[in-house]
């Protein structure tokens, strides 16, 4: 797949290792050519930060060219302070292939024989060991790109095609190559960048759409079950308030809901009252539905959104230049600023956060419904057919989906605004973008958890109820999730069953089938 113009989706594609990257002509020509001003800026004895000088509030300290090798594994030693867990392996590779991106643009002055090997990388599907914990984005993601960096000259451990972690200089060895020694401005391009985040960011807009979207098709299961009114999502009343989100929203539920016989069907002519020498007449059928079911293109059309304001900030820093200094080979000229400064991606993440939360909350809610038998429309208690009392069916999957909820409410506080001073008051102001973005990763797996709840209770009471009265997509949904679970009798653990329709959910490829109801 070609380096120019990725889509977040073929990002996502090459992060999972189902694509490979291919760097163009023009992309390496660029990259020679801001390497060639490099160096002869170096040969120069130009000032240049990072490259003839020391770094942060050091910076004051100049230092001779024939040091550079020094200089520049000295960087990645002092920033190699992560902590914690390691970023997943597509976390990481979406990681590399941002800071490749970022790199190919020439205005870096990376060595290209950096290039070369971390599309080798890539190719043999090679990770470093990345600390999720250690960096502000403020100067970019220095800790966990410094990490990158520190494997690829041959220190710290790495993982090859998922396998156990072992040592850098093995894997170097066990594949024929040299560790790089990195120089000229190679550690401080790799690092002095916002890819980190941007990998993840990306990952979490992917997934992010993909849960909207089947959130919507459990929206129009979950009102079929309730005999809900069509007429909410009727595209004329998205017209009058043009939000795009939830214009989006009426036109996929109307779309959608138009095979379903299970719906109050909508006609253009409402019904007349139904008085018999009587001004109140009580207990007539009600016009309208609980807002679960009445609001869902207000609700879902919110976060659809926000995901697409967040997609946005991903694809332009995808395509930024992010580290400092930046070169202009053409114009020979060296500017020193702040692209690293990750304070987009650190908003977007946030807000991206809150919608998800509204999202699982949404769901839980309609768990909530579902399941009350006070409250569903004739279904038994949460979806148990059988000696309902001695089987409690879908009771302790609603309770967990509950403590999910309250969990990720609990992590709601924004990252963005927590800047605390660093770096000897150099970095005085830090985003905090990539604890965001992490934040915002960790909620989608939750998020995701409750969606296969409230997916598996669905299809149960769907297949309670006359499946066939359904729409064709709920029909869809209802055989898609009998592949990874089966139906619920006498009571069973359900914990497996949860994971394994979570973790096809979050699959791309295992989910297309239903995202392309959406199309």
């Amino acid at each position: 797949m070609r380096s120019e113009q990725l889509t977040l989706e073929d990002v996502e594609a090459i992060a999972l290792g189902r694509q490979t990257l291919a760097v163009t002509e023009k992309q390496m020509h660029a990259v020679e050519n801001a390497h060639k001003f490099l160096c002869r800026a170096i040969s120069d004895r130009k000032r240049i930060y990072g490259v003839t000088t020391g770094y942060g509030p050091l910076a004051t300290t100049e230092v001779d060219p024939r040091q550079s090798a020094l200089l520049q594994q000295n960087l990645v030693h002092h920033l190699c302070s992560g902590v914690g867990e390691p970023l997943t392996h597509p976390q990481v590779r979406a990681m590399m292939v941002a800071r490749l991106i970022s790199l190919l643009s020439g205005h870096s002055g990376a060595n290209p024989l950096l290039i070369k090997r971390m599309q080798e990388w890539l190719d043999a599907d090679m990770v470093p060991f990345i600390p999720c914990r250690g960096t502000v984005g403020a100067s970019g993601d220095l800790t966990p790109l410094a990490h990158l960096a520190r494997a690829l000259s041959g220190g710290g451990k790495v993982s090859i095609k998922g396998g156990l972690w072992i040592e850098s200089r093995d894997a170097h060895q066990q594949l024929g190559w040299q560790p790089l020694v990195l120089k000229g401005k190679d550690a401080i391009s790799l690092v002095n960048g916002t890819s980190a985040t941007v990998g993840i960011a990306l990952l979490n807009a992917t997934a992010a759409e993909r849960a909207l979207k089947f959130s919507t098709l459990l929206v129009l299961l979950y009102a079929e079950l309730l005999n809900g009114h069509r007429e909410a999502f009727h595209p004329a009343i998205g017209q009058l308030r043009p939000h795009p989100g939830q214009q989006k929203l009426h036109s996929w539920l109307w779309s959608l809901s138009a095979s379903s016989d299970a719906l109050v069907p909508w006609c253009a002519e409402s019904g007349n009252l139904n008085l018999k020498g009587e001004d109140i007449q009580q207990n007539q059928p009600l016009l309208q539905d609980a807002y679960t079911l009445r609001c869902a293109p207000q609700a879902l059309g919110a976060v659809l959104d926000v995901i697409s304001q967040h997609a946005t900030t991903v694809n332009i820093e995808l395509s930024a230049v992010t580290d400092n200094p930046l070169l202009f080979a053409e114009d020979e000229l060296i500017l020193h600023g702040g692209n690293f400064f990750g304070q987009h991606l650190a908003f977007a993440s946030d807000h991206l956060n809150n919608a998800l939360i509204q999202m699982a909350l949404y769901s839980e809610r309609r768990i909530a419904r579902i399941t009350d038998p006070l409250r569903n429309k004739g279904l038994p208690a949460f979806m148990q057919p059988l000696d309902t009392g001695l089987h409690s069916g879908f009771m302790g999957a609603q309770v967990c989906a509950t403590s999910l909820v309250a969990e990720l409410r609990s992590q709601a506080m924004p990252a963005s605004i927590q800047s605390i001073p660093t770096n000897a008051d150099n970095q005085d102001i830090v985003p905090l973008g990539t604890i965001a973005a992490r934040r915002a990763s960790t909620s989608l797996t939750q998020l995701y958890q409750i969606l296969a709840i409230e997916a598996l209770v669905l299809v149960q009471g769907a297949e309670l109820k006359t499946i066939h009265s359904l729409s064709h997509s709920s029909q869809v949904v209802c055989a898609w999730l009998r592949q990874y679970a089966l139906p619920l009798k006498e009571d069973r653990p359900l914990s497996e069953d949860i994971t394994r329709v979570a973790e096809a959910l979050i699959d791309p490829d295992k989910v297309k089938s239903l995202i392309d109801l959406l199309a």
